[in-house]
């Protein structure tokens, strides 16, 4: 009996596939996570599938079987779904039509959200150093890449804002944990000697000043500024940094 025929104890993140798995079970696993409307969790593809079904095995079986496909089972923050194999993302670009392209002042709020999460608008206008507009956050909500994680314990209670599941899924990150650390940003090229934003260590839990928000409360007392000034600001620095 050689390694692949012998069970033995998991070792990775779906565990180690057993002996054999039953094909309709695998043919089912397939069919609910290509049906499903967003990725699912371990606990929710078990509730799909019979009773004793090994979801780690059949996972580890079905990640195997699109190895080398056009398409993969991936998973990222502890969800799973399919999605384009990584090598023919360049060249399924050219049939990709983008609506719009985030601006400078969108992603350098993404970066600051993901990097120091959870955070106010208070604390990332300090941050970059000038005023957020509405769109701003606007946009980043759209894409589906932040949320409300509560409210901060403070005066007015201000919302608190962090990534979302949708930001792991589109960046390929398995956790928040996986985001490039500063040394790594800067061997890549991607930071100057003194970047404009200070990257610090990932918060990773709430504050415990926090509070969640209710599940019935609604965002219409974030103090956004409604008119177009924060965007000029945004416009100016930006002219600003050009050579």
């Amino acid at each position: 009996m050689n390694d692949t025929d012998s069970p033995k104890a998991e070792d990775s993140d779906t565990g180690a596939q057993p002996a054999a798995v039953e094909p309709h079970h695998l043919r089912l696993l397939e069919a609910i996570l290509f049906s499903a409307v967003e990725p699912l969790t371990e606990a929710e593809i078990a509730e799909r599938l019979p009773d004793g079904a090994p979801v780690p095995a059949l996972l580890a079986a079905l990640v195997e079987s699109y190895a080398n496909r056009g398409i993969t089972l991936v998973s990222a923050g502890g969800r799973w779904f399919f999605r384009t194999a990584d090598d023919l993302v360049e060249e399924l670009r050219v049939h990709m039509k983008v609506p719009r392209r985030l601006s400078r002042a969108a992603m350098e709020t993404l970066a600051i959200v993901a990097y120091h999460q959870p955070v106010t608008r208070a604390e990332i206008e300090e941050i970059r150093g000038v005023g957020l507009s509405r769109g701003t956050l606007d946009a980043l909500l759209e894409a589906g890449w932040i949320g409300p994680k509560g409210r901060r314990r403070t005066a007015g209670r201000p919302v608190t804002w962090g990534t979302s599941s949708g930001f792991l899924e589109t960046f390929g990150l398995a956790s928040i944990d996986d985001l490039p650390g500063l040394d790594d940003l800067r061997a890549a090229g991607l930071l100057d000697k003194r970047p404009a934003i200070q990257i610090t260590d990932i918060q990773g839990e709430e504050s415990e000043e926090d509070e969640p928000l209710a599940d019935d409360e609604e965002l219409l007392d974030m103090d956004l500024p409604d008119d177009d000034a924060a965007d000029e600001n945004d416009t100016e620095r930006d002219s600003e940094r050009q050579p």
